[in-house]
């Protein structure tokens, strides 16, 4: 039987009909946003895989869970015996649950014993999160509470599509404005967020660390620092103050293609107003000075000492399902659980004695998600086990990647549908859905949620979690991985991540139910969590908050060959690869097919129609999408979603480049041309 005919629907068999309805909570307030309203269409999808698939003469067939099992781990034991446990890779996600995400780094450390793991939230939220660490001494997507938003005087929303990208989140913002709170965004593009702004700042892509510099020297002109905030609560101002002394605001300002007066009327309004925000999202970090940049506008939220109090503070909007939590708690190459980092002796030895192995047995720090494929690509990694991502058409420098995947001895995935990753499988493992498995997941603002199981697993699918256990068992470390719920393993967590920086220990299953959600930190039964940060002294060692004053190179090598910026980024119906939003025919038919955003002018210049074929090319490789004209895009910028494989996969021109600092690769800057596709007449 093929994997068409299993996933197949019974002819003549009804459907059954759904109400969908919001849970209300203190984050959502009950909102949905499209996805969420139509995600049950994928979990019920007729596509699903119910059953493990075995790669037999070069196709996918149906296999029993034993065989699986049994196969994995002979072909990982084989494969480690030849060439040392640092062969077997493992490539997790962010939307993972706490638990599985928490087991997951346990699992690739105790029972595979590789240094090699990390995820696809490297992609999303490792420039924020390595620039909260450094400038705060902590990351955690809010240092507020969204409930805190209708309070602040002024909003800067920097790289950050809110009205497509979080939805649910949108009617703080339109309660802040209805308060008389001025918005500032800063984008490339008019987005449906930039609509509702006070002020639009149409930055040219991979110049934002520039611009929050020169916002910075308007302020300080104008005197509008905070000197006692400053001189209490921080270090390291009076070297960033040398660091911006040569800036020329005029030429700073046509270097980022802000006029200077638009620069000058957003840096007042937010240094005269009494309460602030700035957030940033994936336009300002994904790119390879996205570390340096957000420190740069965290430079702003300490020199005005807005931080610390109601209606103020720095926000990194997270995108996937689990952004936060999925980042915590083991599944990041540097990384123990409660955010303890690998590399230091005592955290290893405290998660060594909660797990009960040798703190000499864990292994070091591994690398970066991108990092992991180009040791896939050289055959240094020689099997790998994907688990809640789609790698093949998520990294950039995708045909590496594809080379790469197929160059492994055995490659693994457990994923609910046949994603592209999938189909280049050796094993192929049905997990179970949102909807069937139970789990906790940490919001943006560090308030962690518990996900109830809503209905039964169907077919043979497992959580995620049962099939590392089943797995570690095979492999002669089942007592390391004696969990029969979700909340056992999140009690193990709890008390790995005690005394971390993301300390969970106060939080239970049972507070969760009661209390509908819990900030961390909390590391206390009795404790009720930090909802809003640093009141009183920031996550360093000396309480204080630390200015920057490197500067940011910025980017800029477009040439006469490849003369355009190519970014990318997301749309409202699609979600990360499209794995499963293009299984749901409500999402899908919003937008059937990817696309490229260009302005007019630049459609003119190059003889392109709107609507027709056309193939962009850098000099990494080219993609195929339509085209869509649009004046709300900078005439020097194409615009790309991210959410499609295959020849429309923009991932095919993004550049291999990564931050120093995070290791994020620089998807919203590449240099490329563009030009039609028609036949010949």
């Amino acid at each position: 039987m093929t994997v068409e005919e299993l996933a197949a629907p019974v002819a003549g068999q009804r459907r059954g009909e759904y109400t969908v309805q919001g849970v209300p909570n203190e984050a959502s307030q009950g909102r949905l946003c499209v996805k969420g309203m139509n995600a049950h269409q994928h979990a019920l999808s007729g596509q699903r895989l119910m059953h493990p698939l075995i790669r037999r003469n070069g196709e996918l067939e149906p296999c029993s869970w034993e065989e699986a099992i049994q196969t994995i781990a002979e072909r990982f034991q084989d494969l480690r015996d030849l060439y040392g446990a640092d062969t077997v890779g493992v490539y997790g996600g962010g939307s993972l649950t706490n638990e599985t995400a928490y087991l997951l780094g346990k699992f690739a450390r105790v029972a595979l014993g590789t240094k090699y793991i990390d995820y696809n939230g490297r992609f999303c939220m490792s420039a924020a999160a390595s620039a909260g660490s450094k400038v705060l001494g902590m990351d955690r997507g809010l240092t507020f509470r969204l409930s805190d938003i209708p309070k602040a005087g002024c909003i800067v929303l920097a790289g950050t599509n809110i009205a497509e990208c979080q939805p649910t989140l949108l009617p703080y913002f339109n309660q802040a404005k209805e308060n008389g709170a001025f918005i500032i965004v800063i984008d490339p593009r008019k987005t449906a967020t930039a609509a509702i702004a006070d002020l639009h700042l149409q930055v040219k892509p991979g110049m934002d660390a520039l611009l929050a510099d020169t916002m910075l020297k308007v302020i300080m002109d104008a005197g509008l620092i905070d000197p006692h905030f400053i001189g209490e609560r921080t270090h390291g101002y009076e070297q960033m103050i040398q660091g911006l002394a040569d800036l020329q605001l005029e030429q700073a300002a046509q270097a980022c293609g802000v006029d200077l007066a638009l620069i000058c009327q957003a840096a007042m309004a937010y240094g005269e107003a009494e309460t602030g925000m700035i957030m940033t999202a994936r336009g300002v970090e994904q790119q390879t000075d996205g570390h340096m940049a957000v420190r740069h506008f965290l430079n702003l939220v300490l020199a005005t000492g807005k931080i610390g109090r109601e209606g103020c503070g720095y926000g990194a909007i997270t995108g996937q399902g689990n952004g936060q939590g999925g980042r915590e708690h083991g599944q990041k190459a540097d990384q123990l659980p409660g955010y303890r980092s690998i590399e230091n002796e005592a955290d290893r030895a405290y998660v060594a004695s909660v797990w009960g192995v040798d703190p000499a047995s864990l292994p070091g720090k591994g690398v970066s998600a991108y990092e992991m494929m180009e040791k896939v690509h050289d055959q240094e990694i020689r099997a790998l086990l994907v688990m809640g991502s789609n790698p093949v058409v998520s990294n950039p420098n995708v045909r590496l990647v594809e080379e790469g995947l197929r160059k492994l001895d055995f490659l693994i995935v457990a994923d609910m549908f046949l994603s592209e990753t999938a189909r280049m499988a050796d094993l192929v493992l049905p997990v179970t859905s949102y909807m069937e498995n139970e789990g906790t997941l940490t919001n943006l603002e560090g308030r962690v949620l518990l996900r109830e199981q809503g209905r039964p697993a169907p077919g043979e699918t497992l959580d995620d979690w049962d099939i590392l256990c089943r797995i570690a068992a095979q492999l002669g470390k089942a007592s390391y991985f004696k969990y029969d719920t979700a909340e056992d393993i999140f009690n193990e967590l709890r008390v790995a991540s005690r005394g971390g920086v993301a300390d969970y220990y106060g939080i239970t299953y049972e507070r969760l139910r009661n209390e509908k959600g819990v900030y961390w930190p909390c590391s206390a039964l009795e404790d009720q969590g930090e909802g809003l940060l640093f009141g009183e002294r920031f996550a360093h060692p000396d309480g204080k908050a630390a200015f920057t004053f490197e500067s940011s190179p910025g980017w800029n090598d477009i040439s006469s060959e490849f003369p355009l910026i190519l970014t990318n980024g997301r749309v409202l119906p699609h979600y990360l690869t499209g794995v499963q939003t293009h299984r749901s025919p409500a999402l899908a038919a919003r937008e059937l097919e990817n696309f490229v955003e260009l302005h007019p002018a630049t459609a003119a210049r190059y003889r392109i129609h709107d609507g027709e074929w056309v193939e962009i090319q850098s000099t990494y490789g080219s993609f195929t999408v339509r085209s869509r004209i649009k004046d709300s895009i900078r005439e020097d910028t194409l615009f790309v979603p991210m959410h499609w494989g295959g020849i429309q996969n923009v991932n095919r021109a993004t550049r291999p480049e990564l931050d120093p600092f995070c290791r994020m690769p620089g998807f919203k800057t590449a240099a490329v041309t563009i030009r039609p596709l028609r036949l010949a007449r």
